[in-house]
């Protein structure tokens, strides 16, 4: 038994913004819920509230049953504590196992350094500790994860290093463990990113079946109308709650709408009322000392309505403009001649026209990403056989980790007028148009994933690039920017590459080039998920 209580929470950045005013939801035992709204909004500053990462700075957040939680970007990177298969496991189990753990290293490292009968007594308290924590009834729930996400036992990947796991490897191995783990409650912050389409399945069945109460933030809309028996939405600052699936939700938001604009204009209309009343009556008890009190009553009763203030505003849409431009290249963007990328697929041939729409697909660890890589210019990826461009082609790679060195520690405002020698009102209107001024003196890495997506879609358009290179584009932007993506890339004077897992973006596309497990590469009409 797990539920989430949200109770009159508030919460605002250091900048001033305010990102939750008294926002409140309920999620319910065994409710499978999902967590929406604008890149941005504060979806994830709401999980990590939940999860007690942050305290609240006004309201209450409380959750029974114990609680499981995976990260947005997890075992990226190699960031320090997080560099093998054990560490990444050890990262979302309970705080007494991690504690256990601790104490095993510290005296491994003590009996290193120093093998003497005080250091294996430590090292023997620590292995005893473990037991009684339950490590080892969580190493053999691990070996099953480990069976069931890589393929082979916990003991052979153990000290496997996290970077070599494929993006999606590691969410299934995380996903697995706290599917199989004992907590009621699972935050799940994008599930989804990185998982093939038939891992994607796999999580639809999962979350579909499981009795564990779930709140997770996805902008997958498969997957969303799929599992989602409840949508919680954050935008401008307030919550509210749709309680049905996402096939209604999109009616249920405009009728809200509505309904608000129409309090918003009621209110509008009784306030100019009021006011004129006070303003007419002071006219006349300036002439007729018989007016005042009314006055005086018309002025309490202005000052009543004030002070409880207007209703909620109707959410402001948002209106992300992409301008992707391109330009005219040769009538062969992409020519590969008996190519083959080495321990991924055998020798292929493609032509790709300037103009075309060819949408990348595969399962993960197939090799697609690696042939972005190559087109990108990459000289380190590993091939036989030839992949050149044509004339005029200039490639832009859009990365599907953000890791973005190059970016890192910089203002988004100073990356685009250095980059692109743009003067700051150039700079602030080419991010008006993609919803990121609020975010224009923000360091690039402490974007929400949509921003940091959108930025680069953005750095694409302003380098002029003729051939897109997008590596899962869509994974962490919202609804409405991922519609304008599609939007622009319509209008788009270039060719386009895209690696997807997404099922409603792949539809998009013209043609279809699909990397099978079994190594061989070829055209499809429709969309194949292997």
């Amino acid at each position: 038994m797990g539920h989430v209580e949200v109770a009159h929470v508030s919460h605002v950045l250091p900048d001033g913004r305010v990102l939750l005013d008294d926002a409140g939801f309920r999620v319910g035992d065994g409710v499978t819920a999902a967590l929406v709204g604008p890149n941005g909004a504060g979806k994830t500053t709401l999980l990590r509230l939940v999860a007690g990462d942050l305290q609240p700075q006004e309201g209450t957040v409380a959750v029974s049953g114990g609680l499981g939680v995976m990260r947005q970007f997890i075992g990226t990177g190699g960031r320090e504590g997080m560099r093998m298969v054990r560490d990444l496991l050890l990262s979302i189990s309970v705080p007494r196992i991690r504690a256990a753990a601790a104490r095993i290293d510290a005296a491994e490292l003590a009996m290193m350094e120093r093998d003497d009968e005080p250091a294996q007594l430590r090292y023997a308290a620590a292995l005893t500790e473990w037991g009684e924590a339950g490590g080892y009834d969580a190493e053999v729930g691990w070996d099953a994860c480990c069976v069931a996400a890589l393929g082979i036992p916990y003991e052979q990947c153990r000290w496997r290093d996290v970077d070599t796991l494929s993006g999606g490897e590691q969410k299934r191995l995380v996903l697995e463990s706290l599917l199989r783990g004992p907590e009621a409650v699972l935050l799940l912050d994008e599930p989804d990113n990185y998982l093939d389409v038939p891992g994607k399945r796999w999580l639809e069945q999962q979350l579909t079946a499981t009795p564990k109460t779930v709140l997770l933030v996805s902008h997958d809309r498969e997957l969303l109308a799929a599992c989602a028996q409840r949508i919680v939405t954050v935008e401008d600052a307030h919550v509210w709650v749709h309680g049905d699936g996402f096939a209604s939700y999109a009616a249920a938001r405009a009728d809200r709408i509505a309904r608000l604009e129409e309090l918003r204009r009621r209110w509008d209309e009784e306030h100019a009322k009021l006011k004129e009343l006070v303003r007419t009556l002071r006219q006349k008890a300036s002439y007729n000392s018989d007016m005042a009190s009314r006055l005086q009553a018309a002025v309490t009763r202005l000052e009543r309505f004030e002070a409880a203030g207007p209703p909620e505003l109707p959410p402001r849409e948002a209106n992300v403009r992409m301008r992707l431009r391109g330009g005219r290249t040769g009538k062969r963007a992409v020519i590969c001649s008996d190519l083959s990328l080495t321990g991924a697929t055998a020798a292929f041939d493609a032509e790709i026209w300037f103009g075309d729409r060819v949408a990348v697909l595969g399962s993960n660890g197939s090799g697609k990403t690696t042939f972005l890589r190559l087109l990108a210019g990459d000289q380190r990826v590993p091939h036989t056989g030839e992949a050149r461009l044509g004339a005029r082609v200039v490639p832009g790679l859009f990365a599907q980790t953000h890791t973005r060195p190059d970016l890192a520690g910089r203002d988004v405002v100073e990356i685009l007028m250095t980059e692109h020698a743009l003067a700051i009102n150039e700079a602030m209107a080419a991010l008006s148009r993609y919803e990121l001024v609020r975010c224009a003196r923000q360091p690039f890495g402490t974007l929400s994933g949509g921003q940091q997506a959108r930025l680069q879609i953005l750095l694409l358009e302003l380098a002029g690039c003729t051939l897109l290179l997008l590596d899962e584009p869509t994974d962490n932007l919202d609804l409405p920017s991922a519609d304008a993506l599609q939007d622009g890339l319509e209008s788009y004077l270039g060719t386009v590459l895209a690696v997807t897992h997404d099922r409603w973006f792949a539809r998009s596309f013209e043609r279809f080039l699909v990397f099978s497990p079994d190594g061989q590469v070829r055209e499809a009409t429709e969309p194949v998920w292997d």
